[in-house]
């Protein structure tokens, strides 16, 4: 993940990363409350259910590229598919795409697992 980005933001656009995470991971899941009871058909309930997935993992900051780009995917295939609301669908696909590009920010998983770590070297 360290060679997707140069640095995590932080501050002002960290917290402006973490409101888009969140706003597109609550959407998303209102998505899945209203549309998962009128869809029968597999590929429309597996693509609900990937979309879901990805956003639980946008929330919580891990694995943003993979995440971002499989929701920008999914939503497009919604759009054309026309499962629901294909404006709703186009929006969410830009924002996950969006993030896939940018990252997740500071406050995430990946900033904590790969980003830059500090060495300490006074202690020897």
């Amino acid at each position: 993940m360290q060679r997707l980005f140069t640095s995590f933001a932080n501050g002002w656009p960290g917290k402006g990363l973490l409101t888009q995470r969140t706003l597109v991971a609550a959407i998303l899941v209102y998505g899945l409350l209203t549309n998962f009871e009128k869809t029968t058909h597999f590929p429309a309930v597996f693509a609900i259910i990937v979309a879901a997935a990805a956003a639980l993992l946008l929330l919580v900051g891990l694995w943003t590229p993979i995440a971002g780009g499989a929701l920008a995917l999914v939503e497009l295939c919604i759009a054309v598919a026309q499962i629901s609301d294909p404006l709703l669908s186009v929006i969410l696909a830009t924002l996950g795409g969006t993030l896939a590009m940018i990252g997740p920010g500071a406050w995430s998983i990946d900033a904590l697992l790969f980003g830059r770590k500090h060495i300490d070297i006074s202690n020897r």
